[in-house]
Formats: structure tokens, sequence, C-alpha cells
């Protein structure tokens, strides 16, 4: 029987995801190196995982050791700065005389795929899969700074290659140190004029590269991630104040005591979007003890939340708020609210109530005004 170590290479650094390493990402309860690896330990002819990851990343091994448990053996190897020489050092480390590499950012390999490349590979053979290309093809010629030439590509006979690629390991040790510079391993394999042949591929087995493809791959197994945060504030009405609300400004003949313009309605907007994100609260943010937030329009104040929200990766589903106040009667006045809040979201996804606070305490007797908001975020990449 042939034996194959299954090399999956997950030295990249994701730069094409603002540098997220998208294989040690979660989907569903695994990590994406994690379900190609699940996949194919099923195989018979698999005898173990050899991980190669980021050559900075030796503090990652216990981790991922223990996240395996024991399913068959797991290797976990450091890579390199090229991924030649990743692929090699995963190569080194392989017991087995054939091997199978395989890109850790592609999760969906299938159990079908990884046996017919076995039943495909001998000492002298070795196989990949591909799969055609559908899209019509351009090819893009520099004239010169500002000039380029456009011309098309026949697709015919086209087809884009995928992983796990499959070869004896000896030969393709000598053709990878030989061409370091291929492509893949296939391209190196080929320019030893070593026999190359092919199996089906299968377009679920995309890679991860942007950060649509994450989300994709999180459609696919229903795990993408959402959290829930809650916001509160409550401001003192007091005279010769404006009452501002969702900055929207009301006619009274109170407003709202703050450092800033004291919008309560934006302030607990903004602390429910900052809970469920995991990030400090608007008190940290815009401290009372900096004079630049003096009388601050909220509105702005929020812009930069908002700014702050994307560069973590969070996207803004849907946000529920409460005003409670005795006076001024509020409704009127919501729907501009509303829209204040559309043109900074680019869309309408904030939901707004006003409450009479039935004469209990402070809010009830018109010294106050409190307001909540429940904000949904979803995890983006």
């Amino acid at each position: 029987m042939k034996n194959f170590s299954f090399i999956i290479v997950a030295a990249g650094s994701g730069s094409r995801m603002q540098h997220i390493r998208k294989q040690f990402l979660t989907l569903g309860d695994s990590q994406v190196w994690e379900i190609s690896a699940k996949t194919s330990a099923a195989i018979t002819n698999v005898r173990e995982i050899i991980l190669v990851i980021p050559n900075d990343s030796q503090e990652l091994k216990p981790e991922l050791e223990s996240r395996w448990g024991n399913i068959i053996p797991l290797k976990i190897v450091l890579g390199g700065e090229t991924r030649a020489i990743s692929v090699l050092n995963g190569l080194e480390n392989s017991a087995c005389d054939f091997v199978m590499v395989h890109d850790a950012a592609r999760p969906f390999v299938s159990a079908k795929i990884i046996q017919e490349l076995v039943n495909a590979t001998d000492e002298n053979t070795g196989a990949i899969p591909l799969i055609p290309v559908s899209d019509a093809l351009k090819k893009i010629e520099k004239i010169s700074d500002s000039n380029s030439k456009i011309s098309c590509v026949d697709r015919e006979n086209l087809f884009a290659t995928q992983t796990p690629q499959s070869f004896h390991k000896n030969k393709l040790i000598a053709a990878v140190k030989k061409y370091p510079l291929a492509k893949d391993e296939a391209e190196a394999w080929l320019l030893e004029n070593h026999e190359l042949t092919y199996v089906d591929g299968d377009r679920l087995n995309f890679k991860i590269t942007w950060r649509e493809d994450m989300q994709i791959a999180e459609s696919l197994t229903n795990s993408k991630i959402y959290r829930t945060g809650l916001g509160w504030d409550i401001h003192r009405l007091i005279p010769e104040r404006e009452l501002i609300l969702g900055g929207v400004k009301i006619p009274a003949r109170l407003g709202l005591l703050g450092h800033s313009d004291a919008d309560a309605l934006t302030h607990a907007i903004m602390d429910a979007i900052l809970g469920a994100a995991g990030l400090p609260d608007i008190g940290n943010i815009f401290p009372a003890s900096d004079s630049s937030f003096k009388n601050a329009n909220s509105l702005e104040l929020l812009r930069i939340v908002l700014g702050m929200l994307h560069e973590n990766h969070w996207r803004i589903e849907f946000i529920d708020a409460i005003i409670q106040a005795q006076i001024p009667k509020l409704n009127p006045y919501i729907p501009d609210m509303k829209a204040n809040f559309a043109k900074i979201f680019g869309r309408e996804i904030v939901n707004i109530k006003a409450k009479s606070a039935e004469f209990l305490d402070d809010g009830g007797s018109g010294l106050s005004i409190t307001c909540q908001a429940v904000a949904t975020l979803s995890k983006t990449y």
C-alpha cells in the first residue's frame, strides 16, 4: 500500500487579507487548516499530517497540538520566507514515501479528490486536481506608465490548478530544490520532465484569498460570528442647554447637561457598538478631561467609533434603541433621528422608540432623560 504524508502549508502571512492569518481563523468548531486535515485523516493511505506554520509562530504549537488530539500523527514544523522553503521543511520532516502538498486556505477539499489522487500517483507520476476555466480571460500588457493594452485570451483547454498535489517524496524534494521559483509543486515537477496526470477538481475546493472568500466559507459552514452589545446613558435636564437627541435639535425649555452636546441617544448607541466589538466605552475614548471634546457633536464622535469598528473588522447588523423621557414628547422627531443615523451608517439599521417615564424617579419628574441601545455586530475580514 502507498503511504502518504499530507503536508498542509499554513505558513503564509495573509497579505491579501490585511495580514490576517486566515489559516488559523475559526469556521464552526474547527480552524481553517483543521477542516482539510480531518478530511485527509479519514483516508486509509494518509498516515500523518505535517502542518507547516509561520516561522515566527513557535508559540502556536502547544495549542495546535492540543486541538488536534490523537486522530492520526501530527507534526508541526516551521516554515520559511518563501513557499518553496516552507514546502521543503514539510517534505524533509515527512516519514512516508509519497506526499500530498495542500494549501491550508483550501478547507473544503473532498475525500473523493484525495482518494483519486492516491490512486493516480506512483513513483514516476504525480497527480493534481484541475478545474476548467469558466470565465472569459483578458491579458493586460503595460505599454507605458499611463497606457495599457488589453487583449483576449482563449480559455479553451485552460485549467486552474488546485491542491492537494500528489507526488513521490524524494523526486519532489529534488525538483523543488532545483526550481525554488516555481509557482507550485506541479510546475517544479514538470520542469524536471516527470510525468503528471490530473483528476477532476471541485469548485468548492476554492482557496480563501480575499475577505469575500471568508464570507463564502462562513456561509458554507453556518459559522458567521455575531456579537451583541448593550449601551446606556443618562443626562440631567437643565436650563440654557439645547436638547439634542440622535443629532436632532428639539425645541424644549430644558436641555441635557454634559461635556459634549450630551446627545444621550447617540452615546448609548456608541457604547452598544463598542461593547459588542469588545472595545472601551466612550468615557475612555472621549474623556471629559479632554477639552477638545467640549460641546462636541456626538454624531461626529459616532463617525470616529464607526472607523474603529471597521479597523477591528466588525459590521453593524442592527441597532434597537429606547429613549425614556417624561418631557418633551419625542415621537415627532424620531424619523429625523433615524435619517441622521442612516446617513452615517449608509443604510437604515437603527430602530428608535420613545417611552414615558411614567412619572417615576428623576425621569418621571422631568429632571433627566435615559437612553438604552442594543447593537448586533457581525465579524468581517
